[in-house]
């Protein structure tokens, strides 16, 4: 008489499925995360929806913010290439890939580093600096903030005058500068008792470890040791960014986020740009 109950079958099995569970997991966290970090109408519609908490806390979710900023960097560094591929030139690729960029997540970082550029050098209080930073309006420092950052960028990438390198720049640089969002959000108290920085919530740190081991891993992949070093001289700018928003508000916002994810980025390419 036969018999099927063949033990490297079952266990062949149970590996399988924790494989798939695994898997299910990674895309339902990118979901959540894309949900929060970008403003791509088809992921907000896609049937991982059901599985995102309706509250919007990020959670475990934080542990995919690598992979959304690279996403998100392979997109704009694809624009990059392609117009530069038809002969425009250097800085016009690049001007159309910070465009894409910001198209892509709806300026929400940009706008975060002009609100918190506008608070933290306009307001003269606390208070004062929270209600400006609240305010839609864009400021003289918002301005300043902006052009300054952008036009850095815009100088680094146009420095690097390779298309490839510039792809794989921007793909790490949107993976590490993201992958530092979540530990500032579990390790720098929140400025204030509401918001978007409050709605996501405080990240579990094994999801930040997570995280940042990923960007670590993405920028050695992409640029080898300049990506390490990028990566660290990034992270140093957001522990001055945090440092700063404790100083001048008490915490993080999630103006602050958006402005801390700008710095890093900007460190994060000038870097590159300085080292290739």
């Amino acid at each position: 008489m036969a018999h099927n109950d063949d033990p490297g079958n079952d266990g062949a099995a149970r590996v399988a499925r924790m494989v798939e569970r695994e898997l299910r997991g990674w895309f339902k966290d990118f979901f959540a995360a894309a949900g929060l970090l970008t403003r791509i109408p088809f992921i907000r519609r896609s049937r991982f929806d059901d599985e995102i908490p309706a509250d919007g806390l990020i959670g475990r979710a934080a542990r995919a913010f690598p992979f959304v900023g690279l996403a998100i960097g392979l997109v704009a560094g694809l624009a990059y290439a392609l117009f530069a591929a038809i002969g425009l030139p250097d800085v016009i690729a690049a001007i159309i890939a910070l465009a894409v960029g910001a198209l892509v997540t709806g300026a929400l970082h940009e706008d975060g580093l002009a609100d918190t550029a506008d608070g933290f050098g306009g307001g003269q209080s606390r208070d004062d600096k929270l209600s400006i930073m609240r305010d839609s309006r864009i400021g003289a420092y918002g301005v300043i903030a902006l052009v300054l950052v952008l036009g850095a960028k815009l100088g680094a990438l146009v420095d690097l005058d390779h298309i490839g390198l510039v792809l794989a720049s921007l793909m790490a640089a949107g993976a590490t500068s993201r992958a530092l969002l979540p530990a500032m959000m579990r390790w720098v108290e929140p400025a204030r008792v509401d918001g978007l920085s409050v709605a996501a919530g405080r990240p579990p740190a094994s999801a930040v470890f997570m995280g940042l081991g990923l960007a670590l891993l993405l920028s050695l992949i992409l640029l080898n040791w300049t990506g390490l070093i990028a990566l660290i001289i990034a992270t140093i700018g957001a522990c001055g960014m945090a440092f700063l928003a404790r100083r001048q508000i008490g915490g993080q916002t999630g103006d602050v986020l958006g402005a801390t994810q700008q710095v890093a980025e900007l460190l994060f390419l000038l870097t590159v740009a300085a080292i290739r």
